[in-house]
């Protein structure tokens, strides 16, 4: 059900910080979507779930479970037989990062009262309802503004860093 989870990692200065993450299942998931997006650009047609893992370290168990949840979802598609493997189901611009995302862990939701069923045990006297909510359509529209295609490593300057936290989302 949730995309994105809290994590405890070292912060500055050996400091404990928490911080929103991908489940680890997003992370694969993306990591083989792009890796089937670039093989398609070189003219491979298809990749097979063996050398997807074996390129990024996976394991094989975990990955293929995580690909044939993507080609459930129609993101991907499945051949078998000595030339098969798994190729995108659709072009790699068309398919959003959101999309990848949910259809390895279901809704995304940052807190409980953002849920579809909406209640937690505060319901009824939360002052923050509102502005979570804001903050979980803000995410959710990065998420589906970013495009397999458009993934890609690139060096990070002072400033593109600078410029990154306002392009996420502003809170209104």
């Amino acid at each position: 059900m949730v995309g994105i989870r809290k994590s405890a990692s070292a912060g500055f200065a050996g400091r404990s910080s928490k911080m929103l993450k991908l489940t680890k299942k997003a992370d694969y998931a993306l990591m083989a979507m792009k890796h089937l997006a670039d093989h398609a650009h070189e003219g491979t047609r298809s990749a097979s779930a063996k050398d997807v893992a074996e390129s990024f370290g996976i394991p094989p168990e975990a990955l293929a479970k995580i690909l044939q949840r993507l080609v459930k979802a129609g993101l991907l598609q499945s051949q078998h037989g000595t030339n098969g493997g798994y190729r995108l189901a659709r072009a790699a611009h068309t398919i959003s990062a959101f999309e990848v995302i949910q259809a390895i862990d279901g809704p995304l939701f940052i807190t409980s009262c953002v849920t579809v069923r909406g209640e937690c045990g505060q319901s009824h006297r939360c002052n923050i309802r509102e502005p979570l909510r804001k903050v979980n359509e803000s995410i959710e529209a990065v998420l589906k503004r970013i495009k397999i295609s458009h993934m890609r490593e690139e060096p990070e300057t002072a400033e593109t860093a600078a410029t990154k936290p306002s392009e996420l989302f502003t809170i209104i």
